[in-house]
């Protein structure tokens, strides 16, 4: 073969078989920016995200299955909220105390049989006061009886992806069934914050139930003690020993930190507040790309124009370490399967993955196609397949 031919095949070869061409954003990454080095956190386990994309900043044993006790009631809050917000029930609805809500132990605003008390204080009284009975008084409301709402908490944990996740109780009660996770609570939370009404509950440091003449102490210290916290729920049993889903907002970015298994009362405190000082010091957001922005091109042989053109679904939107913005790229990554033609717009193509300089993956977002791209006719695919064959037949020799 002489080399006009030789150049020739190898044209063929790049243009026709190419694979994958991947866009990276910005500038190309620079060699040495790593994360920042992560804190050391007395407990069994524990978690770090962004509450506003669930992007992980921090996470040590957080899918091992641990009784959380009282955090339970983040997703005892959250069907209630849901349930308000879709109208099925108010605030302002006026719930009567059962026997066996009465009798509840532990943390408690000791509730009295047929005493007839607004969700409202309700919802107070568990996000502030942690109490036993007012969670299973509004259990019971919304779901008819304790035992079918507990059925919708493990419903909605499915929803979620809590794929380790299982109660037996809206309170948190000790269970050897009743387990859940750090990462899992960080979903739940994440749900939960998303409601300003709770987190007026429990950024209160001292509130009223009863017409103004019950005090409800609150049971978090962090809201106390460290800036920019308004919550989220504690929780503590022999079993579970202290747990803490912390969440505090600095400069317009809100931080969850879980931390399960501590030995005490402080120690839980001070354990969410090292992980909610390594987010806001290191971290810093940054929007990489915005919605529709496109991120790479993916070669689809059957289809009309075999270059399809990939964009960001949502806004490349991700904490990044400080002073790394010129460090940091989006890149697309393709899904595994074959893609063929026809392909429709918004059709998920793969991932726009946020990564630093050392290669740390942050977060991704989806990667779709940017329009619809029609299925190439039969001669043009025939004609692709057969020089396709001969440049393989090349790259062979």
């Amino acid at each position: 073969m002489d080399k006009r031919a030789r150049l020739a095949a190898l044209a063929l070869t790049v243009l026709l078989t190419a694979g994958t061409v991947c866009m990276t954003l910005g500038v190309s990454p620079a060699a040495g920016a790593t994360m920042p080095p992560p804190p050391t956190i007395a407990a069994k386990s524990a978690k770090l995200v962004d509450a506003s994309t669930g992007q992980i900043l921090y996470a040590a044993n957080s899918e091992e299955r641990m009784a959380p006790a009282s955090i339970t009631k983040i997703m005892t809050m959250l069907l209630v909220m849901e349930q308000v917000r879709a109208g099925r029930i108010s605030l302002d609805d006026v719930v009567t105390v059962s026997t066996e809500a009465s009798l509840m132990g532990g943390s408690q605003v000791y509730l009295k049989e047929r005493e007839r008390v607004p969700v409202h204080d309700l919802m107070a009284a568990t996000a502030i006061r942690s109490a036993n009975d007012a969670s299973f008084a509004l259990a019971e409301y919304v779901g008819g009886t304790a035992d079918d709402f507990v059925r919708m908490m493990n419903e909605r944990a499915r929803e979620l992806g809590m794929e380790n996740t299982h109660f037996t109780n809206p309170e948190g009660l000790d269970d050897p069934d009743h387990y859940t996770t750090a990462a899992d609570i960080a979903v739940m939370s994440r749900e939960l914050v998303a409601y300003p009404e709770v987190l007026e509950w429990t950024s209160t440091w001292i509130g009223k139930m009863r017409d103004g003449t019950y005090d409800l102490f609150n049971t978090n210290r962090l809201i106390k003690e460290y800036e920019g916290a308004d919550g989220l729920k504690t929780g503590h049993t022999d079993k579970a020993g202290y747990c803490l889903s912390g969440t505090a907002e600095r400069g317009g970015v809100r931080l969850i930190a879980v931390v399960m298994g501590t030995t005490g009362e402080k120690e839980r405190v001070a354990e969410t507040g090292k992980l909610l000082d390594y987010g806001f010091r290191n971290f810093e957001r940054a929007t990489l790309a915005e919605t529709g922005a496109k991120v790479g091109t993916l070669r689809v042989q059957t289809a009309a124009r075999p270059d399809v053109a990939v964009v960001a679904a949502g806004d490349v939107t991700a904490l990044i370490p400080r002073g790394t913005a010129a460090e940091v790229s989006v890149e697309f990554e393709p899904v595994e399967e074959e893609i063929t033609a026809p392909i429709k717009k918004g059709q998920t193509l793969g991932r726009a993955v946020v990564r630093t300089a050392a290669g740390d993956e942050l977060r991704s977002v989806r990667a779709v196609a940017e329009s619809d791209v029609a299925r190439a006719n039969v001669l043009v695919r025939a004609w692709r397949s057969i020089v396709g064959f001969f440049a393989r037949l090349l790259r062979r020799k």
